[in-house]
């Protein structure tokens, strides 16, 4: 039997989804204005900045990014085209490919990051207290946990 919604559950539902739609639609606007650079492509960026020499096997890199194996692929070499990653056979593994980000992609990220954490400061950070902020960092992260059972592939 159906579990329905309640007015009241209804009304949270509703609004964590637009929030969370509007949040992505404008970052990602922001990025494209000011740095030509979907939001999708700066998070694989970020993921490889942070990775130890800069260099994450392919499949460890959709995991991070909560992408599909192809739709990440897809995006790698648009970002390849742009200079911004290079991707390499792994040694042990024929089928398995390791991508690195580029000096320059480094650099289109730093370019990209202040005006970025700037959107996000303006649109969620500074709308809330930080007792809230804190509570959407634990609320995000118990969902994230429930939800995170790897990447859908296509």
């Amino acid at each position: 039997m159906t579990r329905w919604l309640s007015a009241e559950e209804q009304t949270s539902w509703r609004a964590y989804l637009d929030a969370t739609t509007l949040l992505s639609a404008s970052l990602d606007r922001t990025l494209q204005q000011d740095s030509q650079m979907p939001l999708s492509y700066y998070e694989v960026l970020v993921h490889l900045s942070e990775a130890r020499d800069r260099t994450l096997r392919m499949n460890e890199l959709a995991d991070r990014s909560l992408s599909s194996r192809s739709r990440l692929s897809h995006a790698v070499t648009r970002m390849e085209e742009r200079g911004w990653i290079k991707r390499r056979p792994c040694d042990d593994d024929r089928r398995g490919q390791f991508a690195t980000l580029t000096d320059i992609g480094f650099a289109a990220l730093h370019a990209a990051a202040p005006r970025h954490v700037e959107a996000v400061r303006e649109l969620i950070v500074d709308r809330l207290t930080a007792e809230e902020f804190a509570e959407l960092g634990r609320l995000s992260a118990i969902l994230r946990a429930g939800l995170q059972d790897g990447p859908q592939e296509d």
